[in-house]
């Protein structure tokens, strides 16, 4: 909201007054006790810190000779009472959140510093947890996003609202960063928590948003909707009393939400019309497949292995072809698996990735190939990024004596 009303080229100034505004709530409200409307405390706290801090930075009379009457009419937006009723142009977003994802996600700045603005600066993400995500370095993480503020920084004071075609143009990255910021929430990088539902359920939310809005409406949105439903159906099953990861053929699937199954499985439904076929569907029929599954033996894992192949044809990455590997070995043995993989040479993000070496730590390890299974098993256990899924690697690749 702040950063709609000054310009998103104000992007660092408007998190310092967020975190200045949060600071003032952890002293104030612990002893004072928190005010009936919180959101709105913490707006006009956040709102009256930024109208100071970009006084203060350049002065009326600076931005003036500057920007003009840009300028002007950016400092009287700053001067608006906090409560104004936002106004919206037919077909615009209204959600905040929602609609700043498409401001950021510029086509004019580079995809991958477009997913890390986004998750760094609306979704929350740390530096770690972006570098984890996208597979890279965290000194690539900061150069990305220095590239996206950049570009934003040459803005409009208070952009104008976008257009259809960049709506369109951007949706496509409005999907990946939902994506991500579900799959965060749903296998965790954060050392303390394994999963972390609020990031699900606001991945949803703003997804729901987008599937009933003109500018998302469609198949692609529709299929990533139905992946996340039939997940958060499991989310439930997927944790023991203490917190610790089960594999899919411990958890108890009596605990999963028929519900949430029965919505996802209407969303892939709708997302079958017409003939535009994507990654969310590939990914959300192999969810269906497990979650229609009455066992994990009795899993149609021919079907998965189908989904797999699509999903590599629709987009190719290595790690799709190793989550197939994997599917092979459970439908034709891990012989059949280890072929898959076998003679292939792993990009450099994927070869140092736990990932990589646990699939085959467990391949080998099936195959009787004790040498092999026990070099990667000890690497995928020292490049695991969490002590829950370090666990969950030493119950799924066994241990050895001393562990």
């Amino acid at each position: 909201m702040l950063s709609r009303r000054v310009g998103v080229q104000h992007v660092e100034a408007v998190e310092d007054a967020v975190q200045s505004a949060l600071m003032a709530a952890l002293e104030s409200w612990t002893t004072a006790g928190p005010p009936d409307n919180r959101s709105a405390w913490l707006y006009r706290v956040a709102h009256n810190r930024l109208v100071g801090d970009l006084r203060q930075r350049a002065g009326r009379s600076r931005i003036l000779e500057r920007h003009g009457e840009q300028a002007e009419q950016a400092l009287r937006e700053v001067d608006m009472p906090g409560d104004a009723p936002a106004v919206f142009l037919p077909g615009e977003v209204e959600d905040s959140l929602l609609r700043m994802l498409f401001v950021c996600c510029d086509d004019a700045i580079p995809e991958p510093s477009q997913l890390v603005f986004a998750l760094k600066t609306l979704c929350g993400f740390g530096v770690e947890e972006i570098a984890l995500r996208l597979f890279t370095s965290e000194a690539n993480v900061y150069k990305r996003l220095g590239r996206a503020r950049s570009r934003l920084q040459t803005l409009p004071s208070i952009p104008d609202e976008l257009s259809g075609e960049q709506y369109a143009v951007r949706l496509p990255a409005v999907h990946k960063v939902l994506y991500l910021l579900f799959t965060e929430g749903y296998l965790s990088s954060h050392a303390q928590h394994a999963i972390r539902r609020e990031l699900c359920d606001e991945a949803i939310r703003l997804t729901t948003l987008l599937a009933e809005h003109p500018v998302g409406q469609g198949p692609q949105t529709f299929a990533l909707l139905s992946l996340m439903h039939l997940h958060v159906a499991r989310m439930t099953s997927r944790q023991d009393g203490a917190g610790g990861l089960l594999l899919l053929e411990e958890q108890d699937r009596s605990l999963w939400d028929r519900q949430q199954i029965q919505v996802g499985l209407e969303w892939l439904a709708r997302s079958a019309q017409g003939d535009a076929f994507s990654r969310y569907h590939a990914e959300a029929g192999i969810a269906a497949e497990h979650c229609l599954a009455p066992s994990f033996e009795e899993t149609r894992w021919e079907r998965v292995v189908e989904c797999y192949a699509l999903l590599e044809h629709a987009a190719p990455s290595a790690i799709h072809r190793l989550n197939r590997a994997v599917a092979v070995a459970q439908w034709q043995g891990p012989a059949a698996g280890l072929a898959v993989v076998e003679g292939f040479d792993p990009p450099t993000w994927l070869a140092g990735s736990y990932l990589w070496a646990a699939v085959l730590a467990d391949l080998h390890g099936r195959c009787g190939n004790t040498a092999a299974a026990d070099r990667h098993r000890d690497a995928a256990l020292e490049l695991a990024p969490t002590d829950a899924l370090r666990q969950l690697l030493k119950r799924r690749l066994g241990s050895r004596d001393g562990d």
